[in-house]
């Protein structure tokens, strides 16, 4: 008896980015990261563009489908082809970036800095692990939705570097997801639009989160944050919005 043919798409929260010597797919639900060599990659375009799951071999798609990355339909559907990710140079895993003392800044902003950043830091533990991204992208799009106008570069900036500087002194983990998010908080409790970008680049392949304007300058980021592809962005009208 022969086998009813397989298929399956990709949800809406799922984001791949090509870089051409590499393919990556993220899951924004659960937080999953699986990286695809060339044929891989060449496997996933060729079901993306048609729905079957039988053009990905057995094992690799048992691995999309248990991480999310792939469901499951009754009939074929199509899914977005990679997004043609910024290529580098080779840097063998290596960049310079700038060092520099915190500025000093108003009591205030460093104490609304601080709650933003405590919220963020709340969103994280409340919940399960696998899901700390979807909690966070959800009260991002919340806080995002009561901005009145976009903020300027100099006002993103501000509230980046006063998240920053509230990080120096956070017992937990405080890094690029935690300080974007904040910082995009921390604006729309003034009625003031940011976006959030989540994004990758490659060799190695890493991820990054970073605020930007409207222009689409990022505040206070050095320059090696230009070699970002952004996956996801949250708080601007963008093609990869989610």
């Amino acid at each position: 008896m022969t086998e009813p043919p397989r298929f399956a798409t990709a949800p809406a929260h799922v984001r791949a980015l090509d870089f051409g010597h590499v393919a990556v797919l993220v899951n924004y639900r659960n937080g999953h990261v699986q990286c695809l060599l060339p044929a891989a990659a060449t496997l996933w375009r060729d079901a993306a563009a048609t729905g079957h799951l039988d053009l990905i071999p057995s094992v690799l798609a048992t691995r999309l489908l248990a991480t999310g990355l792939l469901t499951r339909t009754a009939t074929p559907i199509p899914w977005p082809a990679p997004l043609t990710a910024k290529t580098a140079t080779a840097s063998w895993g290596s960049a310079e970036l700038p060092a520099g003392a915190l500025r000093p800044a108003p009591t205030r902003t460093t104490t609304a800095a601080a709650a933003a950043l405590a919220t963020v830091l709340v969103i994280k533990r409340l919940g399960s692990p696998s899901a700390t991204m979807h909690r966070l992208t959800t009260a991002l799009r919340s806080a995002v939705s009561t901005c009145r106008q976009p903020a300027t570069h100099d006002q993103a900036q501000a509230a980046v570097l006063a998240v920053r500087r509230a990080g120096w002194y956070s017992p937990a983990r405080t890094a690029c997801l935690e300080e974007s998010a904040a910082a995009v908080l921390l604006l729309a409790t003034r009625r003031l639009s940011a976006t959030w970008c989540h994004g990758l680049a490659p060799d190695p392949v890493r991820l990054h989160a970073w605020v930007q304007t409207d222009n689409g300058a990022p505040a206070a980021e050095p320059s090696s944050t230009l070699a970002y592809t952004a996956a996801l962005t949250i708080g601007a009208r963008h093609q990869h919005q989610l």
